[in-house]
């Protein structure tokens, strides 16, 4: 530890006396400087001993001293060396008194020890303790890095733990709990995520000291990111007492560095996994199941074991400003990744929101042990979840918040598409495969993605499509153009009051053609009927003998209302 005035006043060879704020000799020294100024107050820095000899005070006047005593006591001076036997043969009254008022240490120093002596104690005490520090601090680096070799980050955190007395947390990128050290820290490690998911939003590397909270007591903690890219891909959380030493800190200091060592070899490991992945997927879509599974080994062979969901998820501008967005549609605003943080556990609100989903499913995998394929494919994201697991739930976890803080910026500001100008996120979910069925699997996910951009909605799964009806399909521009274009010339016919030949088509294709039904809904005869079937025929050019007419025809009278 470094010097203090007790340590000074214990060093034989000062035979320094102490005359005043005995009380507050523990307090470290940082340097001992001599200075007979008046005031010496515009040359501390604090933590000092002053020396002096009173060559330049009155130190009888009591006023002038109680003055001189509070100014150093404000700058930060933690002691005061008075020399006897050169200007006063004995400490002045005053002076004592004023120190003992403002609780300044005040030490006698006898006339054959120099003030030399004295920086020298303090110097060479000083260089002990940065010396110890060093050591100590190297035997703390060759103990963490044994211990991240062969226990991982969890030997780590315990040695990382007991060098700075306290605890340690480590978190992963969406800001969950890793690993903690001891284990009772769980709960406080996990009581700072949302400090974490801040310090996430900072370009790496940043650090932050935050409170505990009340339940910690007189918890200091530390946070730090942890790796060498724009985003962090983890955070360590160190908890103490008090405020960490210079030996502590180089323990602390060790321990990021190992942990951005193992995260970087983590990402190279990561990029040869995906490699591998988007292997996986070509020879799955290919309708190559065996040669897929060969190549999945232990890392995706429990992925294929079991029934998988296929998954598309892509991005798209928003709508203009003050354009109103489809009804359902949801932006991925800044607003809606900080609550998808405190659903998920995923962070990055300033993040690309394809990159937010994948840290969401592959953080959930990774803490339900499961497997996880996350293939980048253009402009989309191709995911392969196990079918009822939590990367599957995560993801429509997600969707739903981003659902959900759409309709709050909605009915705020009437735009429908949330607070935020960023990409809105789009998902669609295949019905439950298997290897075999993995092409199937993928048109699905393609077929649920296309309705999920026609409808506005942010997650659209496969099966909602095939249990729903095509009838809300028809909403999209093109095809009530479409429709407008097909019924134009049957409107403008009507419009000249030469008959209702729209609504006689529309009765007779609802009654599938039976003439008596269709004439009785429209109260004419069914030759009259017969006549404008036979003018629709000639207006349009078209034959009502063909079902793909029909069925055309039917579609257009559905999507405009007609």
């Amino acid at each position: 530890m470094p010097p203090t005035l007790a340590s000074l006043v214990h060093h034989s060879a000062l035979k320094l006396t102490v005359r005043a704020g005995e009380g507050q000799l523990d307090t470290p020294v940082r340097w001992a400087h001599v200075s007979e100024l008046a005031d010496p107050v515009p040359y501390m820095e604090g933590g000092e001993l002053l020396l002096i000899t009173a060559l330049k005070l009155d130190a009888e006047d009591p006023d002038a001293m109680r003055r001189y005593v509070k100014r150093l006591s404000g700058a930060g001076v933690v002691g005061l060396g008075f020399a006897v036997g050169v200007n006063y043969d004995d400490v002045p009254e005053a002076l004592v008194k004023a120190a003992e008022e403002a609780g300044l240490p005040l030490l006698e120093v006898p006339p054959r020890t120099p003030f030399i002596a004295i920086s020298k104690a303090v110097s060479a005490a000083i260089a002990a303790d940065q010396y110890r520090a060093v050591t100590s601090g190297f035997a703390a680096q060759r103990e963490l890095t044994k211990q991240a070799l062969n226990e991982g980050p969890e030997g780590l955190l315990a040695v990382l733990a007991g060098q700075v007395d306290g605890w340690a947390a480590l978190y992963d990128a969406s800001g969950a709990v890793v690993a903690t050290a001891p284990e009772w820290a769980g709960r406080r490690a996990a009581r700072l995520t949302p400090d974490v998911e801040r310090l996430r939003e900072r370009p790496a590397p940043a650090s932050a000291v935050v409170s505990g909270g009340a339940e910690n007591g007189v918890d200091r903690v530390e946070l730090h990111s942890i790796g060498t890219g724009r985003r962090a891909r983890a955070a360590l959380a160190v908890g103490t007492a008090a405020a960490l030493g210079t030996a502590e800190r180089y323990a602390l200091h060790s321990a990021i560095a190992l942990l951005t060592l193992t995260t970087e070899r983590s990402r190279a490991l990561y990029a040869a996994e995906q490699r591998i992945g988007a292997a996986v997927l070509r020879m799955l879509l290919a309708g190559e199941p065996d040669h897929a599974r060969a190549v999945a080994g232990d890392l995706y062979g429990a992925l294929l074991d079991a029934p998988f969901r296929m998954v598309l998820a892509e991005t798209v501008a928003p709508p203009p400003s003050g354009v109103a967005a489809p009804a359902g549609a949801a932006a991925v605003s800044g607003t809606a990744l900080l609550l998808a943080e405190a659903v998920t556990g995923a962070g990055g609100a300033s993040m690309e929101p394809l990159s937010v989903l994948a840290d969401i499913v592959e953080s959930a995998a990774a803490r339900a042990g499961e497997a996880v394929l996350v293939v980048p494919d253009g402009e989309r994201l191709v995911l392969l979840t196990v079918d009822g697991g939590a990367a599957a739930e995560a993801c429509v976890q997600y969707a739903e918040v981003l659902e959900a803080t759409r309709a709050d910026g909605s009915a705020g500001s009437g735009s429908g598409s949330g607070s935020g100008s960023g990409d809105e996120l789009l998902i669609g979910f295949s019905a439950p495969a298997g290897p075999i069925a993995a092409a199937t699997a993928f048109k699905q996910a393609e077929q649920a993605l296309s309705v999920a951009r026609r409808r506005g909605r942010i997650l659209v799964e496969h099966e909602d499509v095939v249990a729903g009806s095509v009838l809300p399909l028809l909403g999209d521009d093109a095809v009530r153009a479409f429709a407008d274009g097909l019924l134009r010339a049957l409107r403008d016919h009507d419009a000249t009051g030469r008959g209702d030949l729209v609504a006689s088509l529309r009765a007779w294709l609802s009654r599938h053609g039976q003439w008596d039904a269709a004439a009785a809904d429209l109260g004419v005869h069914r030759h009259t009927l017969r006549y404008r079937m036979r003018r629709v025929e000639e207006i349009l050019g078209r034959s009502l003998d063909d079902p793909d007419v029909r069925m055309e025809l039917w579609l257009a009278l559905k999507a405009t209302g007609g």
